[in-house]
């Protein structure tokens, strides 16, 4: 059987695959296609729609039967919440997924980082490349509940009061009860009138402004922008300007604990201007804050400003991000092999092969360290790299570990490892032969990497 890291593979056998979650939780799957979205609400199985194609749900465990899934279904996605709403996942034993064959034997167990705030949390997703089927471990969160994992996979949800009295639930404990969300297709009903994202009307300037900079148009994002809204609040009520309030948390926290999981990330954080038009003014005003306004890797946006505090002044958040996908994570990490091999041949060294055990050790790391809050080689729990490596199966006799937090890019966060000579030494390391690289966002410092070198 093998344990999974975040970001790990697992290539299954043909036929039937059961996924069983344990404990106080309710099951979801999304049904998709290669972009990532539900063709209507059928494709959403949940407690109050247990059946689809190809996908059943029986208590805790899903059955997945890759060759009856519907036509152009190439990804299930597996998700947990809380069997009672709106209860932080932190609150809970930590969800684990076990992973079986037609006949139950095992296959593979999935723990992933323990959560915080979230009240949704992918677990991994069934995914065909070619012609067979993997499986991926994930482990992102969301904590605006269903709501959002519907809303990134293309299914509206009404989160409107439940009924009074709801019916009890199937297979549950005598007396247990829960709200329904209504699932309503793309386009399909009648949803409830919302306040407007953009309400200074600074979305349509800054787009003016990164089109005649070359770059695509960006779009609002509810978590971001809630994110950004509750940043200038806690900044204008301390009277600080910083990425980090007086209460201890980030924007980038803020923002995963949104829901929103980003592969980049930018911000402005301002005080002083009182129109949007001297915001956007103090945004095109240096280098670098037009490099951030205008990096063409940022597709979504939160756009926020509070006052009232001390002073009288208007404290800005804008955040500006990429949404992290599993092909973006694969792409972002092959970017720092191939830097990283880039500087051995320099030296006169063979590059590095990529070890996916490695790489999964690497990308639990940094998930973790962006999840609980620190920065080092050592785990909360003690843990070190070679017993990360080991435990993700690499057999390397000799192990080697870099690790960064804050970098935005991979050639960033290579430059900063070759201009330290401790990190340096690794990468030029003649006994190596293998590499894996580990990225995740969030925390304190927004961005966590991870190199985990094997000889």
């Amino acid at each position: 059987m093998s344990e999974l890291a975040p970001g790990g593979n697992l290539p299954l056998p043909d036929g039937v695959v059961t996924v069983r979650v344990p404990g106080p939780f309710d099951v979801s799957a999304l049904l998709t296609d290669d972009g990532g979205k539900v063709r209507d609400d059928g494709d959403f199985v949940f407690y109050n729609q247990p059946d689809a194609p190809g996908v059943r749900l029986r208590g805790d465990t899903l059955t997945v039967d890759p060759a009856r899934l519907r036509a152009g279904v190439t990804r299930v996605t597996v998700a947990v919440s809380p069997g009672e709403p709106g209860t932080p996942l932190s609150r809970l034993p930590s969800p684990t997924l076990h992973v079986g064959d037609a006949g139950g034997g095992p296959l593979a167990r999935f723990a992933p980082p323990r959560p915080g705030q979230e009240t949704v949390l992918l677990l991994a997703e069934v995914y065909r490349r070619g012609d067979r089927w993997k499986l991926r471990a994930l482990g992102q969160g969301y904590a605006d509940g269903l709501a959002g994992l519907a809303r990134d996979f293309g299914v509206e949800v009404d989160d409107a009061p439940a009924p009074p009295a709801p019916a009890p639930v199937p297979g549950g404990p005598a007396g247990a009860s829960r709200p329904a969300p209504a699932a309503v297709p793309p386009g399909g009903g009648t949803a409830p009138s919302a306040p407007s994202l953009d309400p200074d009307g600074l979305l349509g300037p800054v787009n003016q402004a990164r089109t005649a900079a070359g770059s695509p148009p960006v779009s609002l994002d509810a978590r971001l922008m809630a994110a950004a809204r509750a940043h200038a609040a806690a900044m204008a009520a301390a009277d600080l300007l910083g990425v980090e309030s007086r209460d201890g948390v980030s924007v980038y926290q803020r923002v995963t604990s949104a829901g929103y999981a980003y592969l980049t990330i930018g911000e402005h954080l301002v005080r002083g201007p009182r129109t949007p038009a001297e915001f956007l003014a103090y945004c095109r005003r240096t280098e670098a804050a037009r490099r951030v306004l205008y990096a063409p890797a940022f597709t979504h946006a939160g756009l926020a400003h509070a006052g009232g505090g001390p002073s009288g002044d208007t404290y800005w958040t804008a955040v500006w991000a990429g949404p992290l996908t599993p092909d973006g994570l694969a792409r972002t990490t092959a970017d720092v092999v191939g830097l990283t091999n880039r500087e051995r041949v320099r030296a006169g060294l063979r590059p590095l092969a990529p070890d996916p055990r490695l790489a999964a050790a690497a990308q639990a790391h940094s998930a973790d360290m962006a999840a609980r809050g620190f920065y080092s080689h050592t785990c909360p729990d003690g843990g070190r790299p070679w017993d990360r490596a080991a435990a993700a199966g690499a057999g390397r006799r000799s192990i080697g570990e870099n690790i960064a937090c804050g970098q935005r890019s991979p050639a960033e966060v290579v430059e900063g490892w070759m201009n330290s000579p401790g990190h340096r030494a690794n990468i030029l390391k003649p006994d190596f032969t293998h590499l894996g690289i580990g990225f995740a966002g969030g925390g304190r410092a927004g961005t966590y990497w991870t190199q985990l070198f094997g000889g």
